[in-house]
C-alpha cells in the first residue's frame, strides 16, 4: 500500500512524515522545504506476529508495510504550475490513497500561507487544484478521442461519452470518485484514466497536544474537517504531528507509557493505519512456520487462490486447498496440531473468502 501525504505548506505535513517514517525529510517553517518526494516504508504494527513468532520459534518476522510518499506543499495555481505544482501533482497519481494533512491548530509563530487557520478553505484549495488538474487531463483525452469516435470507433465513443460525464462532474466542483459507474467495465475504464480525484482521501486533522485527550472533540476546526469528511465519504483521524515526532524517538515500552500519561489510546500511525485499511477495504492474513512468520495484506473479499498468489504466482496457479485456522482459535489451542485435533483447522477450496486473522497453510502443485 502506498499513501501520498499532501497539504498546504506549513500544516505539519513533513513533520508528520518524519515522525511516521523516521526518514528525516527536511522540515522547516517555509514553503517548499520538500521539493522532491521523500519516501519511507513503515511496518504495520500487529501484535499477533510476535505471538506467532514465539509459538513457532520463527527465525524471522515480516510485517505488512505501508509506503509513505511526502509530496511537497501545494498552493493555489499548482494545477497550472504554480509552486512547482505540476511536478508534485504527478507524484500523486502513483499512490493508492491520499493523506491530506489539515492544520487545526493556532500558532502565531508558524506562518500560514493564507494568513489564518481555516480548514474548510484549505481543503477546498487542495481539492480545486486536483479537480483543475483532472479537468485538464479529461479535456485532452476528449479532444484526442473525439475524431476516432466520430469515425466509428465504438470503444473510443464510449470512452469519450464517459469522459464528458466526468468533465461535467469536475466542472461542478465534484471529485471523480463520486461518479457512479454503470458497471464494472465502466469503472475499469475510469480507473484507467488515473485521475487524481479518483483517489480515496484520509484527512489528518493536525492539532495541538491539548486536543489529543478528547480526540479533538472540543476543537471547532476538527469538527469542520469531520463534517467535510462525512459529506465526501472520506476517512479522518486526529493527530498531533509534534507529539508524533517525540514518540518516534521512544522505545515501544516508553511510547506506551507516554501515551498512557496523556490519556491517549493510539498513536497517530496506528490511527492512520486503521483509517487506511478501513477506507481501502484491506485486511491481513497470516502465515507462520519455523522459517518465517508473516502478515500479508489483501483486499476484503479476496478468495483463497488469489490470496495465495500474494506469496507467489505459482501458489495461485497450482492451488489445491488452504488449511486454515483463525488466529484466536490457534492461540487458544496452543499449537496448530492441537487445533487440528479439535477439528478447528479447516480445509478450504477455491471459493473460500479469506478472513482477517486467518492463519493459513497453502497446498499447491508446482
Amino acid at each position: 500500500m502506498k499513501l501520498g501525504i499532501i497539504g498546504l505548506p506549513n500544516v505539519g505535513k513533513s513533520t508528520l512524515f518524519n515522525s511516521l517514517t523516521k526518514a528525516g525529510a527536511e522540515s522547516a517553517n517555509y514553503p517548499f522545504c520538500t521539493i522532491d518526494p521523500n519516501v519511507g516504508v513503515v511496518a504495520v504494527p500487529d501484535e499477533r506476529l510476535k505471538v506467532l513468532t514465539d509459538m513457532y520459534s520463527s527465525k524471522s518476522t515480516v510485517p505488512a508495510v505501508i509506503e509513505f510518499v511526502d509530496i511537497a506543499g501545494l498552493v493555489k495555481g499548482a494545477s497550472k504550475g504554480e509552486g512547482l505544482g505540476n511536478q508534485f501533482l504527478s507524484h500523486i497519481r502513483e499512490v493508492d490513497a491520499i493523506v491530506h494533512v489539515v492544520r487545526c491548530f493556532e500558532d502565531s509563530n508558524i506562518i500560514h500561507v493564507e494568513g489564518s487557520v481555516d480548514p474548510a478553505r484549505d481543503i477546498e484549495t487542495i481539492d480545486l487544484e486536483l479537480i483543475f488538474a483532472d479537468l485538464d487531463t479529461v479535456e485532452k483525452r476528449i479532444a484526442k478521442g473525439a475524431k476516432a469516435a466520430a469515425a466509428g470507433n465504438k470503444g473510443l465513443a464510449k470512452e469519450v461519452d464517459v469522459l464528458k460525464k466526468l468533465k461535467d462532474l469536475l466542472e461542478a466542483g465534484k471529485p471523480a470518485r463520486v461518479y457512479e459507474a454503470a458497471d464494472d467495465d465502466e469503472q475499469a475504464l475510469i480507473d484507467s484514466f488515473w485521475l487524481l480525484t479518483s483517489k480515496p482521501v484520509i484527512y489528518a486533522a493536525n492539532v495541538n497536544e491539548d486536543d489529543l485527550a478528547d480526540d479533538g472533540a472540543s476543537n471547532p476546526h476538527v469538527a469542520t474537517v469531520r463534517r467535510i469528511a462525512a459529506e465526501q465519504g472520506n476517512g479522518v483521524f486526529v493527530v498531533c504531528a509534534e507529539i508524533e515526532q517525540e514518540l518516534a524517538e521512544l522505545s515501544d515500552e516508553d511510547k506506551k507509557a507516554f501515551l498512557d500519561d496523556m490519556g491517549v489510546k493510539s498513536s497517530g500511525l496506528e490511527k492512520l493505519i486503521v483509517a487506511s485499511y478501513d477506507l481501502l477495504g484491506l485486511m491481513s492474513y497470516l502465515t507462520a512456520g519455523e522459517k518465517e512468520t508473516r502478515a500479508w495484506t489483501i483486499k476484503k473479499g479476496t478468495k483463497a487462490p488469489q490470496a495465495a498468489g500474494k506469496i507467489h504466482s505459482d501458489f495461485e496457479r497450482g492451488f489445491i486447498r488452504a488449511e486454515i485456522v483463525s488466529y484466536d482459535q490457534l492461540i487458544a489451542c496452543g499449537s496448530f496440531n492441537a487445533a487440528k485435533e479439535k477439528g478447528l483447522v479447516r480445509s478450504e477450496g477455491k471459493d473460500y473468502v479469506m478472513q482477517d486473522g486467518d492463519v493459513v497453510l497453502f497446498r499447491f502443485n508446482v
